[in-house]
């Protein structure tokens, strides 16, 4: 390893339905998205949180595309007011006996 690079190691995010994407690069919002509500379920919430900005929109788009296309998701939306309004969409996933039929 070149000592003028930065170490990266690997940041371990808590499983709690929230998911804020401000501190990730664009790159790899689909992968993470796709684990990370893989997770939740696994663990039972089966709504999550997440926290994509206001902005210009982009990020928000990009979530809402990368969402259409998981069998997981039962629907999602924008959150309201005291949930981060159009800065967030809350997500909700499908039971476990849902997605087997």
């Amino acid at each position: 390893m070149n000592p003028s690079e930065p170490e990266f190691e690997p940041v371990e995010l808590p499983i709690d339905g929230t998911l804020d994407l401000h501190v990730f690069q664009p790159k790899d919002v689909k992968g993470l998205i796709t684990d990370y509500l893989a997770l939740c379920r696994e663990k039972g919430i089966m709504q999550v949180r997440i926290v994509h900005g206001k902005g210009k929109g982009i990020l928000r788009a990009t979530v809402h595309s990368i969402l259409k296309k998981i069998d997981l998701v039962e629907s999602f939306s924008l959150a309201g007011e005291g949930a981060g309004g159009w800065g967030a969409t809350i997500v909700h996933l499908k039971s476990k006996k849902d997605s087997l039929s």
